[in-house]
């Protein structure tokens, strides 16, 4: 099912396979901004991570005594249907809570609440995590919208940067190409910087998974008309950008709150990096905020 959400500047689409924000539109100018999803090039709009986000050490979890092979990349929550609890004009919830299917894929009983609020030019997306099970919790969060490029037929994949509201160094962690898990080695994008150009080469080998930015937001931005799309990065240890190989069609901003297991890792739950570690009854919340902007 989908659902719309509806202001004086943006029209949003939200459907309930995997609680993805499907299409955001300005108003002024009917700019589309998410990516629709082409299978041909990526079947995803933006895929909601958890219960953990990237890959776990040869896909295999072992928590609460069980030994869960084929872990897939990302978890499960992108690719299930979420159910509707509320909507209104302005704000829409859906949940998704543990059934036969999910317990085989991960033992604990929880409650993922996705929130999508409207305000003025501003998307705000809340995931609320209930821990519903008799023991601790942990696990792994995270966001990965797809925005597409270009704005308009005007443009090139050339007119846009992805921009911080200072100046930054971001370091990164290298992920393998091969197995998706962090080799331990880092990178530098840049130094003192406040842009990182796009272009077709930017991700010929991965993601980059930065770690160490000040920036309040991470933006994707068109050159010459200062038309962006703004990500509120504050709360976040660690942002991605990523897009499929070659010239890109769209761009990925990730904010995590977790990471992808390291090679010389252990498949052991209790030993992943983890957003937040839950007592029974806890719940945990982020939000992630993307205005989309005219000069």
């Amino acid at each position: 099912m989908e659902f719309t959400l509806e202001n004086a500047v943006l029209t949003v689409t939200v459907t309930t396979n995997g609680a993805q924000v499907k299409s955001v539109r300005r108003k002024s100018d009917g700019v589309e901004h998410i990516w629709q999803a082409d299978p041909a090039v990526w079947g995803y709009h933006a895929p909601i991570l958890f219960p953990y986000a990237g890959r776990v050490k040869d896909n295999t979890i072992l928590a609460k005594g069980q030994t869960i092979s084929g872990a897939g990349q990302h978890g499960f929550a992108r690719t299930m249907e979420h159910r509707l609890v509320s909507q209104d004009k302005d704000a829409l919830v859906l949940e998704l809570t543990d059934n036969a299917e999910t317990l085989e894929k991960w033992p604990y009983r929880f409650r993922l609440l996705s929130t999508f609020r409207l305000e003025g030019n501003t998307l705000r997306h809340t995931l609320t995590v209930e821990n519903r099970d008799a023991e601790e919790m942990p696990f792994g969060i995270g966001y990965h919208p797809a925005f597409a490029l270009p704005f308009d037929q005007e443009h090139r994949v050339e007119d846009y940067v992805f921009s911080f509201d200072s100046l930054q160094s971001p370091l990164c962690l290298e992920t393998s190409a091969v197995t998706g898990l962090l080799t331990g080695k880092c990178y530098y994008l840049g130094k003192n910087i406040r842009e990182i150009p796009i272009d077709d080469k930017m991700f010929a080998e991965s993601s980059h998974c930065m770690v160490n930015l000040t920036s309040k937001t991470l933006a994707l931005t068109e050159k010459d008309t200062g038309r962006a799309v703004v990500c509120n990065i504050e709360n976040f240890a660690y942002n991605l950008i990523w897009s499929k190989p070659g010239v890109p069609q769209f761009v990925c901003i990730e904010p995590w709150n977790s990471l992808p297991s390291p090679e010389d890792g252990s498949a052991d739950w209790a030993e992943k990096p983890a957003a937040a570690i839950l007592a029974p009854g806890e719940s945990w919340s982020t939000t992630l905020s993307t205005a989309f902007v005219r000069p």
